[in-house]
């Protein structure tokens, strides 16, 4: 341990061992609910095992409660939603959230309601069609029962989520969802371990030696997501009122992320391949059913093709509609910073623009191939795709964790210059 680690275990750090500690029995009493099952939907469970395939994320991200129809079933994907309804308002599509978003913290904190509400709302639509259309439960009083137990589910974990966020470490919504992906491990490693060794397909020697080649293939899965993670392109930039010194001068830059997107690309396509599946499972079209199945979900060659080519669109839509190479250009006019050899205004738009570009394709190619990944092993050795290698998952929890870290790196430093400072 280095002397920054131990640092936490000190009399000066006792608040931040507290924020920890109520961290983790928030993410434990969120873990317990994922177990409990309505009690309601229990006799209706069993026509909906093995029919999840299509939304096989959101099951995920939900740490497996999702197709017990626990209390805690739906997560907290509505509010991911609503989220992303949101942020597609402030594109001038409707004036009001676009005010909002130029009103800086004042027009935030309107904009974290509203999508709270948004949020609510959505997991109410959400678990009421999948009563009706998943379970296919028939009773109105036993429809209105679960849909509204999985939304105050839902609701409790937005406030479980301020809470972590306000007395914890780190932000409460994504350590969430990191927690449902975390708890689907196990069976991950189990799954695999069963599908090598004891079922007989492979010869016991060569099971564990397949077994062993997984582990190793995982690891180094999970250390390209943290370089892509920490990768970013720093553009040199000057203040107009600084003179850079050789001597002991810092210098100022425009740091430019990799792979800005994260997971957002994969899961606006999986949510734009699923809604072709819920339409058709509602109708009950023997047709459509098969046309989906061999046409647009990912499974298929088709749709797999089209599952990465959505990806890849929604890796450049995304980032260029949070990273706006005007805005930037804006902004460094406003404080008085240019790029070095660029003249302001239009050509330092033109300038971040491309390199925006060339970043987006190369962090778009990677969770293309973390994403596609998990499809194209599973076809070839029959594992499940849960337990095959890659996955957008483990990019939701290793990106989580480098940021909890940070906090926590933080909190530790500034506490350090406090206690400097009062001595």
């Amino acid at each position: 341990m280095t002397a920054k680690s131990l640092k936490l275990f000190s009399k000066d750090a006792k608040d931040l061992r507290k924020r920890i500690g109520f961290t983790l029995l928030c993410l434990g009493l969120y873990c317990l609910g994922t177990g409990i099952t309505i009690v309601w939907a229990a006799p209706w469970l069993e026509t909906l095992y093995g029919n999840l395939g299509f939304m096989g994320i959101f099951n995920l991200m939900s740490g497996g409660g999702f197709d017990r129809f626990s209390i805690f079933g739906l997560g907290v994907t509505p509010y991911i939603s609503a989220s992303i309804v949101t942020q597609l308002l402030q594109m001038d599509i409707i004036p009001y959230f676009k005010e909002l978003k130029e009103q800086g913290y004042v027009g935030q904190q309107k904009m974290n309601r509203i999508t709270r509400y948004l949020g609510i709302i959505l997991a109410f639509v959400q678990s009421y069609m999948l009563t009706v259309f998943l379970l296919k439960v028939n009773d109105v009083s036993m429809v209105l029962k679960i849909s509204l137990i999985m939304t105050a589910g839902t609701s409790f974990l937005l406030w479980l989520g301020d809470k972590i966020t306000e007395k914890g470490i780190g932000n409460g919504q994504s350590l969430l969802i990191m927690a449902s992906i975390v708890l689907s491990l196990p069976a991950v490693f189990t799954g695999s371990f069963n599908a090598f060794i004891t079922s007989g397909t492979h010869e016991l020697w060569a099971g564990i030696i397949f077994y062993i080649a997984y582990i190793i293939m995982y690891l180094l899965v999970i250390i390209g997501i943290v370089w892509i993670t920490l990768a970013e392109r720093k553009i040199p930039i000057q203040y107009a009122n600084k003179t850079v010194s050789a001597y002991g001068a810092k210098q100022s830059y425009l740091p430019l992320k990799i792979n800005y997107a994260g997971v957002m690309p994969v899961i606006f396509a999986s949510m734009l391949l699923t809604i072709p599946s819920i339409i058709v499972n509602i109708i009950g079209n023997e047709t459509a059913i098969n046309f989906v199945n061999n046409y647009i979900l990912y499974t298929s060659p088709v749709g797999f093709i089209i599952y990465i080519a959505l990806i890849v669109f929604f890796s450049y839509f995304y980032t260029f509609m949070a990273m706006n190479p005007d805005e930037m250009s804006k902004d460094l006019n406003k404080s008085g910073a240019y790029i070095p050899g660029v003249r302001p205004g239009k050509e330092t738009s033109t300038y971040i623009s491309k390199i925006v570009g060339r970043l987006t394709l190369v962090g778009a190619f990677f969770i293309a191939v973390l994403a596609g990944m998990p499809i194209l092993i599973s076809s070839v050795t029959g594992l499940d795709q849960s337990a095959a290698i890659g996955g957008t998952g483990i990019l939701i929890v290793v990106g989580v964790a480098i940021e909890t870290f940070k906090q926590i790196e933080s909190g530790l430093v500034s506490r350090r210059y406090v206690k400097r400072r009062s001595r």
